[in-house]
């Protein structure tokens, strides 16, 4: 019996041209310009994000970041563009690879000071929840199936599993405090 599937397993370079492209600003960087397609859906990748991305000249890509959770690439496929990976800004072209495993993988952006449209394939994992860092601008976003929210640094209050003990109760001897009773979890 032939395989037969509703989703697509291959896409000619016309029909990839062909693909209507959502135009995506970052709300928190007014230089961003991306024109992304979106290709997961079309082949019924449920687990893996697949873009083709686009960011004309003088453009850049969403704003420095790093993922909690999702990791991500880059593959470059036509002009150039630089990269901000941790400290470090890389001119990219045509061929170049990119990798940010999560969650210990550099904080990363992709700007296009070039004169020609900078074309790449972006791709990674797509969970229902990730923590998305922007050490620069001193946020996070957190994506979840609920929506999204913004977190600024100054005005967020960080916890620990001692903030939810009652005081009346040693740390020392009590389950909880000690990180004994929720899965290892430490303070």
């Amino acid at each position: 019996m032939p395989y037969e599937s509703i989703w697509r397993s291959h896409l000619s370079h016309d029909e990839l041209g062909r693909l209507p492209e959502a135009h995506i600003r970052h709300p928190l960087n007014s230089a961003s310009d991306v024109y992304l397609k979106r290709l997961s859906p079309l082949f019924g990748l449920q687990r893996l994000a697949l873009y083709i991305a686009r960011v004309p000249p003088g453009g850049e890509s969403f704003l420095y970041h790093s993922h909690e959770r999702n990791e991500e690439f880059l593959f470059i496929l036509s002009g150039n563009g630089v990269a901000e990976i941790g400290e470090d800004s890389i001119e990219v072209g045509a061929g170049d690879f990119m990798a940010f495993p999560a969650p210990d993988g550099p904080p990363h952006h992709l700007k296009n000071p070039f004169q020609v449209d900078l074309q790449y394939m972006m791709g990674g994992e797509s969970s229902a929840l990730d923590i998305v860092h922007f050490p620069r601008a001193g946020r996070h976003m957190i994506f979840a199936p609920s929506g999204i929210l913004i977190v600024d640094d100054a005005t967020t209050k960080r916890l620990t599993l001692s903030d939810w003990v009652a005081p009346e109760v040693s740390e020392t001897s009590h389950p909880v405090a000690a990180g004994n009773c929720l899965g290892g979890y430490s303070r």
